[in-house]
């Protein structure tokens, strides 16, 4: 696969090994990093397209804006030599790998958490197949990742795949799973069963004290209402066994409560009394003697009520 620029001075060696950060391996000098970068970009884009094409997919896998998002492992073969290498040189396949979290039953139908080696993506260009060429980038990836054939997970592998693995590795025996990834046989073979997480611990005002998960409570010593916790001689230590000491010490308390006399009722707090409010004296008002009443009779004379007679009365008759 031929690109307008130089290959050689992007990959640099045979096998080019690219992660999330894109920096190529080739050197042409500070001022040309930047070139070097967005022709590696192209590049990968460009390796992507074309496995997708192969395998029939409806958008590629792999592409540039895929590897700074995800922390995968690139492996670049490009073709130094050959009648078809122009000048600029030629790029071979490429063989994405990755490591996931992932959910595999084994032969018991068990299922069981691990992390493996993923291969994501393999690609060999179609007039450069059946030469070697695959084998040659799949055993670099191999000694580079330290790991073996049966321990790879492979992520929807295409029929070519398949028979590539059971023609140069032996994995013919696939152990089914529910995801679209791939087992074989010895895959779990040797491998550390994964410690069993501890369960979180939960604050202590969420446990309940009947919960089944959860004894905890039964190490430390519940205190009694009262009148339990006055029995002398408590302490705080655990409880250490059963139950059925307290439960003793609680009915001996209880008899000695029914022999001694009823405590004696706390006083009460008496109400403060408030003086009266004071109220002021009103001045009294001097009594005046009652007035007497003189009635004139028909002989002309006053007559009255006690004292004496005015000196001078003033009879208004009307006129005729």
């Amino acid at each position: 696969m031929e690109f307008p620029f130089d290959v050689a001075a992007v990959l640099g060696e045979r096998v080019t090994i690219v992660d999330q950060h894109l920096r190529p391996a080739g050197r042409r000098g500070p001022a040309h990093r930047g070139d070097l970068e967005q022709q590696l970009r192209t590049l990968i884009d460009e390796l992507g397209k074309a496995s997708a094409k192969a395998q029939g997919l409806p958008a590629p896998v792999t592409s540039a804006a895929r590897m700074e998002a995800n922390r995968h492992v690139l492996y670049i073969l490009r073709d130094a030599e050959g009648p078809r290498v122009t000048a600029k040189g030629a790029v071979v396949g490429f063989l994405k790998v990755g490591y996931k979290k992932l959910f595999l039953l084994d032969r018991d139908g068990t299922q069981n958490e691990a992390e493996p080696l993923c291969v994501l993506d393999f690609y060999v260009h179609e007039s450069l197949q059946r030469h070697g060429y695959g084998k040659e980038l799949f055993q670099h990836m191999l000694q580079s990742e330290r790991t073996e054939p049966r321990r790879l997970a492979v992520d929807r592998p295409s029929e070519k795949l398949l028979a590539f693995l059971r023609k140069h590795y032996g994995l013919a025996d696939a152990i089914p799973q529910v995801n679209n990834f791939v087992i074989f046989e010895g895959f779990f073979s040797n491998r550390p069963a994964p410690a069993a997480a501890p369960p979180p611990k939960r604050p202590e005002d969420a446990v309940k004290p009947y919960s089944l998960s959860e004894r905890d409570f039964l190490r430390e010593e519940l205190e009694p209402p009262w009148p339990f916790n006055l029995a002398p001689g408590r302490t705080g230590s655990p409880v250490r066994g059963s139950l059925r000491p307290f439960l003793a010490e609680q009915e001996l308390l209880l008899r000695r409560l029914r022999r001694s006399p009823p405590p004696p009722d706390p006083p009460r707090c008496r109400r403060r009394q408030h003086p009266p409010p004071l109220r002021v004296a009103q001045p009294r008002r001097a009594l005046t003697p009652p007035r007497r009443l003189w009635v004139l009779d028909g002989d002309g004379r006053l007559r009255g009520g006690g004292g004496s007679a005015p000196r001078r009365l003033r009879v208004l008759v009307p006129a005729p």
